[in-house]
Parts: C-alpha cells; sequence; structure tokens
C-alpha cells in the first residue's frame, strides 16, 4: 500500500457491551500501518470502562438514531471521509454513517441485523434476553453477568479467558437499541432501516463468525443478500469457528489483519 492510500483516518465503532478503549490493540495495529486512528465511545459513555460501570444512567433511552448522529457530528466535514470498522451495533452504526455519505468505506464485524431482516435464531434470542427479558429495560442500561457474557460472547472461548475480557471491558449497554432492531420489521419508520439499493456510497464488507450467538451467521447471510439488489460494492468475509468476542479475544489480530487487507485492496 502506498502512502497516498493512508490518508483516510479510521473511526472504530464499538457495540453493545464492550468499552471503546477495547480497541486500543486495533488502533495502535492501524497506525504501525499508517492510518490515524480514533475510538469514540456512545453518547453516554465515560473515558474508561470504570466510570461507565459507575454512571450506566447516562446510557439511558439512548437509541440508534442518537448513536449515528453523535459519530455524525463527530466526524462532521472533513475534506477527506473516515473508513470506519464497527463491531456488533458498532457495525450497524457503520452501516448507516455509509449510507449517509459519512464515511468512504466500512467494515462491519458481525454487524447488529436491520430492519428486513427475518430470521430470529434461538442463540440470538438468548443472547439479547437479559435486556429484552424485560420490557422495562427499554428506557435504561443492562449489564451482563459474566455467565451471560459467556454464552453471547465467549462461547468459543475458555472460561478463564472469557471471565478477563468481561472483567477488562464489559460495561452496561444502552436497552433501547435492542428493542429498536427487535420491533424494525413492525415499525414504518425504524432507527435499524438502512438504504441496501444506493448506487453512490463507498465500499462495504460485512463479516460473521460461523459460531457467534449475538449476531448469528443466518442473519448476516440475510443482510448480505439485502444488498445483493443494490449496485453498490459489498462483500461478505466469514470467520470460521469464531464467536462474538473476535475483536477483543486472543484472536483479535486475524479478524484487524483481514480488515487491513481489504481496506488495502479497495485503495484506502
Amino acid at each position: 500500500m502506498t502512502s497516498a492510500t493512508k490518508i483516510n483516518p479510521v473511526i472504530f465503532i464499538h457495540g453493545m457491551w464492550i468499552h471503546a478503549t477495547a480497541w486500543q490493540p486495533w488502533q495502535e495495529l492501524f497506525e504501525s500501518r499508517g492510518y490515524t486512528t480514533s475510538a469514540p465511545g456512545w453518547p453516554g459513555d465515560a473515558d474508561t470502562v470504570e466510570e461507565t460501570r459507575r454512571n450506566p444512567d447516562a446510557m439511558d433511552d439512548i437509541g440508534i438514531a442518537d448513536i449515528v448522529e453523535h459519530y455524525a457530528k463527530l466526524i462532521g466535514s472533513p475534506e477527506t471521509k473516515p473508513i470506519l470498522v464497527g463491531h456488533s451495533f458498532g457495525g450497524l452504526i457503520a452501516q448507516e454513517l455509509l449510507a449517509g455519505g459519512w464515511a468512504a468505506a466500512a467494515v462491519a464485524l458481525e454487524p447488529a441485523g436491520i430492519k428486513g431482516v427475518k430470521a430470529l435464531p434461538l442463540a440470538q434470542l438468548r443472547s439479547a434476553f437479559p435486556v429484552l427479558g424485560n420490557p422495562g429495560n427499554r428506557h435504561r442500561a443492562v449489564s451482563l453477568s459474566s455467565k451471560q457474557f459467556k454464552y453471547a460472547f465467549g462461547n468459543t472461548i475458555s472460561d478463564e479467558e472469557s471471565d478477563e475480557l468481561h472483567e477488562a471491558w464489559s460495561i452496561p449497554g444502552a436497552g433501547l437499541p435492542l428493542f429498536q432492531v427487535a420491533s424494525a420489521n413492525f415499525s414504518r419508520h425504524s432507527e435499524a432501516t438502512v438504504d441496501t439499493h444506493l448506487a453512490h456510497r463507498g465500499p462495504l464488507l460485512l463479516t460473521s463468525g460461523t459460531h457467534d450467538h449475538v449476531v448469528p451467521l443466518k442473519v448476516t447471510n440475510e443482510v448480505f443478500t439485502m444488498y445483493q439488489d443494490g449496485p453498490a460494492d459489498t462483500e461478505f468475509h466469514l470467520f470460521e469457528g469464531r464467536g462474538h468476542s473476535l475483536t477483543i479475544d486472543s484472536g483479535w489480530k486475524d479478524v484487524a489483519e483481514v480488515a487491513l487487507e481489504w481496506f488495502a485492496t479497495k485503495g484506502y
């Protein structure tokens, strides 16, 4: 890759239950390849894991549109648009920002499902139950226990590693976005809507882990199929044997290298 292809800054967008500082190893790797990076948290996130855990009320009633607007304001109107890497709900936000013209390209790692997805695998329901199981959680942030985290994120790694990741990076997650995705197909103006038929947007890479419980492969396959009806550049990558922890567990670098290589093939 030449220096001319490294001018787009990279913005990392985290998903539910994981703090933005978990992107630090990714930032260091991307910066070693010549990129400038940032990993802003969602609205309501504090600067550290500990502060965010102490103040979960700051994320009450934070929805998808609030998060998209938050990142759009951070991006502004730069001469050079950023490229995005989003995980889980961050992958959905990255798709919305790309469709809205805020970014040059995006990698959506195991992205939360968008409006139009009909698949609802049991593993996904079980992963989301700590939030969706109580309608009152729509308006507040919810934490995962280490056991819940193990099922949702750490099902392909050891108990010890899962517990370490839970302790290091897990934060309360705003409940509203999960309710918005769960009800997207019943809402005419759902905030989980993404225009998958845009002709004028940058390239998008969707990825899935074969053992993901939070966003199972079947869900991402449906999203990819929706994009196939449009003319814009959309590709898919499968991570065999990987679960939802793939951005933070011991195999994170293999995932990051896929994103780096894909950006390089697209000239970024």
